[in-house]
């Protein structure tokens, strides 16, 4: 069951529209710095998608309520790497995670924004949903404080691993916060799986762009 009233906004068009030489290129400002995001064509999860802004968006203007200065944060489905870098700007001790073929130009992305930050290292490692977790990342190792996760339901054959994903990583005390485009009949099954699992809140709305932002805890019994 989803609790709460969202609140409804709007994706800012917070990139910076310029004359570049490469096409491949977009450059966005989040919490005051400049992102420069190189997308890439071969691979679906190498593009900017509007989740990502829109938690970038919410992260940066709701500092207080989300406070993730020195925080343990892993993003799972980190594509392009702009919100892992918005976290990391916001003080975080970022992970950013995806398959093997988009690890390439997640790293380039991650160490070219956060390179000269005096911020916490992101790290940047493979996790295929539902495999091997407890292997690369045994729980008496990993606690996170939130889980980051965007975009990550659309049509693919992988929402169970993906489920199973969010259940390994969450934790009581973890918070994860999932903003995805909604568009199909699956987007809402697996959004009614997750309702089942945890406790549920939408934080926000971004009606023209079809995304829902929400937050999932560890359901108190």
């Amino acid at each position: 069951s989803l609790i709460g009233s969202p609140v409804t906004l709007k994706i800012l068009q917070n990139w910076v529209p310029r004359v570049s030489h490469y096409f491949d290129k977009e450059h966005y400002t989040y919490v005051g710095h400049q992102i420069v995001i190189q997308e890439s064509i071969e691979h679906f999860g190498a593009v900017v998608w509007p989740g990502a802004l829109a938690l970038s968006q919410y992260l940066e203007s709701n500092q207080e309520q989300f406070n993730l200065k020195d925080k343990k944060v892993l993003e799972i489905g980190a594509g392009t790497g702009l919100l892992s870098i918005v976290a990391c700007i916001l003080g975080a001790h970022v992970t950013a995670t995806d398959l093997p073929e988009v690890l390439e130009n997640l790293s380039y992305n991650i160490s070219r924004n956060t390179q000269n930050l005096n911020m916490h290292k992101p790290e940047v490692r493979k996790l295929v949903w539902g495999e091997g977790l407890n292997e690369e990342f045994p729980i008496s190792t990993y606690h996170y404080d939130f889980i980051l996760a965007t975009d990550v339901v659309y049509h693919h054959g992988a929402l169970d691993p993906l489920l199973a994903t969010m259940v390994y990583f969450c934790k009581p005390g973890t918070v994860l916060l999932w903003a995805n485009k909604f568009r199909f009949s699956t987007d809402y099954e697996f959004l009614e799986k997750v309702c089942n699992i945890f406790d549920t809140t939408i934080l926000a709305e971004f009606p023209e762009s079809n995304v829902k932002l929400l937050k999932a805890t560890v359901r108190k019994n």
